[in-house]
């Protein structure tokens, strides 16, 4: 792709002209999203238990920075490399949650909040540097960038967010009943006309993580937890055979490549 200069919403300012970098907002999203959330958890607390936690976060930070450098390196979103990004996201944003209140023992109650200023203030930037947070205007390294800084943050809250209700009363079970009803909220807001598309997409992008790591964990975890005592390794191959499955049908159909995303 040959290098041209666009106004990037603003005049004179020289940018590389790509495609956007995010796919279509559609059910597949939503699933596959679900998915990466709930592989996410398991498979940190795998790597954990299996590595322990300091080789673990070491392992994820190094597979994260791959991910993104390869997502970063192409021009247009490609599934696999997109979809793989936001798996070690997942990981990691779980690792780095789970370092702070087992390692640190910082408490849920107080971490929660502390990644939603941290979400807050990467908001805050992106939109004082672009004066958008729409994701389907990711065209620029910049935007990018902020982007994915982004998703790690609500990787990030959402895991202390689901861990932190399945430890004050809730248990994994309820807590998938109650993130599920709550991601409800900002679909019928928004359909309403009570939240724009921006807002409406970055809430509930926010909510299907602990949605996703509930259930997993709801799975995975043994009957004296409350869970079904599937195993944290049946319960990971699982969940990434079908994200396998569901990313190798996206990229052979191409059916969220060029969709309109709805934020």
């Amino acid at each position: 792709m040959t290098t041209e200069h666009i106004l990037d919403d603003r005049p004179l300012v020289p940018v590389r002209r790509m495609a956007n970098k995010v796919p279509g907002v559609t059910v597949y999203f939503w699933i596959i999203k679900v998915l990466t959330t709930g592989m996410g958890e398991t498979a940190s607390d795998l790597l954990a238990r299996l590595l322990g936690p300091v080789p673990a976060v070491a392992l994820g930070g190094l597979a994260l920075t791959a991910a993104l450098a390869v997502q970063f390196a192409l021009r247009r979103y490609v599934a696999w490399a997109y979809w793989t990004a936001v798996v070690m996201v997942s990981v990691f944003g779980t690792m780095a949650a789970d370092v702070l209140h087992v390692g640190l023992g910082v408490p849920y109650a107080v971490s929660a909040p502390a990644f939603l200023a941290v979400l807050a203030a990467v908001f805050v930037l992106w939109y004082a540097s672009e004066r958008t947070l729409s994701i389907h205007s990711i065209r620029t390294r910049r935007r990018e960038t902020f982007y994915w800084a982004t998703v790690l943050a609500t990787f990030a809250l959402g895991t202390a967010a689901g861990d932190l209700t399945a430890t004050v009363g809730f248990g994994y079970l309820g807590s998938v009943a109650l993130f599920a009803a709550a991601i409800c909220a900002p679909a019928l807001a928004h359909r309403f006309g009570a939240l724009n598309a921006v807002t409406a997409f970055w809430t509930a992008y926010v909510i299907t993580r602990p949605l996703g790591a509930s259930l997993a964990d709801w799975m995975a975890l043994g009957h004296a937890r409350g869970g079904l005592g599937l195993g944290l390794t049946p319960v990971t191959l699982a969940w990434t055979a079908a994200i396998v499955g569901f990313v190798g049908y996206l990229a052979v159909s191409q059916r969220n490549t060029h969709a309109t995303p709805a934020a």
